[in-house]
């Protein structure tokens, strides 16, 4: 049986404490466009990595595209937050 859609934030959050890789890119999603959070391009790029290295193919482009809007630092800071949040779970 399919899962049903993750509608909520707070759903989608829950998902990707657990690694979902669909739930990663729908938090990258979130944040990239300011839906139901302050957007943020870090936090979007970091979502968008951590689905992409769980095998989200559309997070991989996402990502790069979101990269060309980005500082270097903030890629960088973007990429250390993934790690951190790799440690952590």
């Amino acid at each position: 049986m399919a899962r049903p859609f993750v509608s909520s934030l707070r759903e989608i959050e829950r998902a990707a404490q657990c690694g979902a890789a669909d739930a990663l890119f729908e938090l990258g999603k979130h944040y990239a466009t300011g839906r139901d959070v302050d957007a943020d391009l870090v936090a979007a790029h970091k979502w968008f990595n951590l689905a992409a290295m769980r095998g989200n193919e559309r997070a991989r482009q996402y990502r790069m595209e979101l990269a060309r809007e980005m500082s270097r630092a903030e890629v960088l800071e973007a990429q250390r937050q993934a790690r951190e949040w790799l440690a952590a779970h």
